[in-house]
């Protein structure tokens, strides 16, 4: 490469300030030109000019890093032991208010783990799983894939309220939390007989189970969602009055409804596949009126009976779910969520029970009834 400089001085001879700026000048000219390994060539001369050894000189300048990633190379102890960790960081690293953290960590993350129906039958279900701990006011953060790692030992178990436990007693000590909490939701199927066919289809219930450790004291909760069908019971006497007084044919308007019924499990020893399916038992014989699978014209005539034998306000389905979950002695405190999606109107009818201190609440959260709609 040929460079145009302007006369300098000999090397024997002492350059002045001046002839050392137009020096820097033609170098700069030359870097901007030059290729990345030519650069390269000449730091550890620049790096000497400039008073540091080329030992003490950062590695960085010595070449640009490579943009291929390496797929061969493996990370030994030593080399993860000088990998940054800014979660495991001082407390001067925090930002925001020093203040503790009740819920941190992961949600939504999914596994295809094992549940036993009642006949015994393991089935591997899909299952979204959201695991938090408490963080303390002076610690930065925690590391959220130990929470997976924890999870992960106990996958191929049969899953119930032991190995929910479990888990939960592992990433808690993995993180040196004093609180943890732990949330599994999965939709498990279960064969029903359409009313008056033969025929027969899955129905999909969707679960939830949550496993709490606060303060030292554990609480397991069963979630369930119920759908059924609602008709109004003003609607069937209005329709029946039209009838009756004018001989004018007329329908009661129905909808589909959800109910979640939410209970904890006064029994940690209880099968919790047996209560489930005892749950939903329950509310069958509360309120009759489940969605149908299969169904042919004399099932959807039947379904039709069913309902006109069944009108039900929204209160009126949570005081029957109400007296279902108060008749079974694994359950104590609880809560029914209703909602009657209705067909007359463009908003739903919806209602709360509650019984025990732990659902009792004033106010109701954001997006309490949302969740019950279909297809949310």
């Amino acid at each position: 490469m040929t460079i145009l400089t302007p006369d300098l001085p000999s090397p024997h001879d002492a350059p002045d300030r001046d002839e050392a700026a137009a020096a820097l000048r033609v170098l700069r000219n030359w870097a901007a030109r030059a290729t990345s390994a030519e650069r390269a060539a000449l730091a550890p001369d620049l790096t000497a000019l400039a008073g540091v050894s080329a030992d003490a000189a950062p590695q960085t300048a010595a070449a640009a890093p490579s943009r291929r990633y390496d797929s061969t190379f493996v990370p030994d102890a030593a080399y993860r032991a000088t990998m940054p960790d800014l979660q495991n960081g001082p407390a001067s690293l925090i930002r925001g208010a020093h203040a503790p953290l009740q819920h941190v960590g992961i949600s939504g993350f999914r596994l295809p783990l094992l549940w036993a129906g009642r006949d015994g039958v393991a089935q591997r279900l899909e299952t979204r799983v959201t695991g938090t701990v408490s963080l303390d006011a002076e610690a930065k953060g925690i590391n959220m894939s130990r929470i997976m790692r924890s999870f992960y030992t106990h996958a191929e178990r049969l899953m119930g309220i032991e190995a929910l436990d479990a888990a939960l007693d592992d990433y808690r000590r993995d993180l040196d939390s004093f609180d943890a909490r732990i949330l599994l939701e999965f939709s498990l199927p279960l064969r029903v007989d359409s009313l008056r066919s033969g025929l027969a289809g899955w129905q999909y219930y969707d679960v939830q189970v949550e496993v709490i450790d606060h303060g030292g004291v554990r609480t397991r909760i069963l979630h369930l969602d119920y759908v059924y069908s609602s008709t109004c019971p003003c609607s069937l006497e209005l329709a029946e009055h039209a009838r009756a007084v004018r001989g004018q044919l007329a329908t009661p308007h129905s909808q589909r409804s959800v109910a979640r019924l939410s209970g904890v499990l006064s029994d940690p020893d209880s099968a919790l596949v047996d209560l489930i399916e005892d749950l939903i038992a329950g509310c069958r014989d509360a309120v009759p009126t489940e969605t149908q699978v299969m169904v042919k014209r004399e099932d959807e005539q039947a379904f039709a009976e069913l309902n006109a034998a069944n009108p039900i306000f929204v209160e009126d389905a949570a005081r029957l779910f109400c007296a279902a979950l108060r008749a079974d002695p694994r359950i104590g405190d609880f809560r029914v969520v209703a909602s009657h999606q209705e067909s007359l109107h463009s908003h739903d009818a919806v209602s709360v029970l509650t019984e025990g201190p732990l659902f009792a609440q004033p106010g109701l959260e954001p997006g309490l009834f949302d969740a019950l709609r279909r297809g949310a």
